[in-house]
């Protein structure tokens, strides 16, 4: 699986040059778990191959957008908007 979040995050990357590699591989974990915990619910989970889509086309609509979120949850605020980064 780590190769699959490698290849979503090298692919956040080439969308949005405003985020660091570590911001980048933060958002595709959590749009992951967001995905699969919801499908889980709801008993819709089909597995990492549907999953892995569904954010690879979240990237390609929104990823050249998302350094402009302002995570407002605390939860993730310290890991999407840190200016320690070092941008690729």
């Amino acid at each position: 699986m780590n190769d699959i979040i490698e290849r979503l995050t090298q692919q956040l990357l080439e969308e949005n040059n405003q985020l660091a590699a570590g911001q980048a591989r933060t958002w595709v974990e959590l749009l992951w778990e967001d995905f699969e915990s919801t499908y889980a619910k709801v008993g819709k989970y089909r597995g990492q191959e549907m999953t892995e889509q569904v954010v690879m086309q979240y990237i390609r609509n929104h990823g050249k957008h998302l350094h402009e979120i302002i995570a407002t949850n605390p939860k993730y605020k310290h890991l999407i908007n840190n200016d320690d980064y070092r941008k690729h």
